[in-house]
Formats: structure tokens, sequence, C-alpha cells
């Protein structure tokens, strides 16, 4: 049920990058999307069984792997910044178009 509820997100966010002409909707939508994909990650790596690697003296023990999380912090950091990006890239559009519809910032744009 919970794999259920990820999978909507991602796919509502990438139907909304899809569907949605603001572009500052598609933005929203994309950080939607990648949300989903990250909470996607944390519900496969939180497997039950598996341990933290902290060193104990018992032996034999499947431990999880450190390095998704540093794959999944890196992640949110890239996604964080790409998202500021585009926001400045918007703002900047917006201070020459009245809208933010790319339908109209084509036609107003096109020779």
């Amino acid at each position: 049920m919970l794999k259920a509820c990820v999978l909507a997100t991602i796919l509502c966010g990438f139907f909304g990058i899809i569907l949605k002409k603001n572009l500052l909707m598609k933005i929203v939508s994309m950080d939607v999307m990648s949300t989903g994909v990250i909470a996607f990650y944390v519900l496969i790596a939180s497997q039950s069984g598996l341990f933290t690697p902290i060193i104990a003296d018992v032996k034999n023990i499947a431990y999880a792997d450190p390095a998704p999380q540093a794959v999944i912090l890196t992640g949110i950091v890239i996604g964080f910044s790409i998202q500021a990006l585009m926001l400045v890239g918007v703002m900047k559009l917006a201070r020459d178009n009245p809208t933010l519809e790319t339908d109209e910032i084509e036609r107003n744009n096109t020779p």
C-alpha cells in the first residue's frame, strides 16, 4: 500500500510536468516527483532485518549499506539547487513577460 502511494506521488508529479502550462506549477510538479522518487528509494532501503553498520561484538549480521544514504542526500541537495536555479530563471522570464503560461511565452517570443 505504501509503495502504491509513493508511485502515485511520482505519477502525479510526472503528469503535472506534462499537463500544466504554468511554469511555476511545472517546478512544483517536478519537486513533487523528486520527493516521490526519494521516498521510493527510502522505502526500498528500509527493509526489515537490516541493521545499522555499528561496531559490535555480534558477528554474521546483515548490515545496511551506507552508500545509498549518501546518494540520496546528494540527490536531495542537487534537487534543491536545480529548483532554486529554475525559480531564478522564471523570475528573470517574468520580468519580460506579463504571464508565465508557456503557450503565451512561445507566442510572444516567436519571430
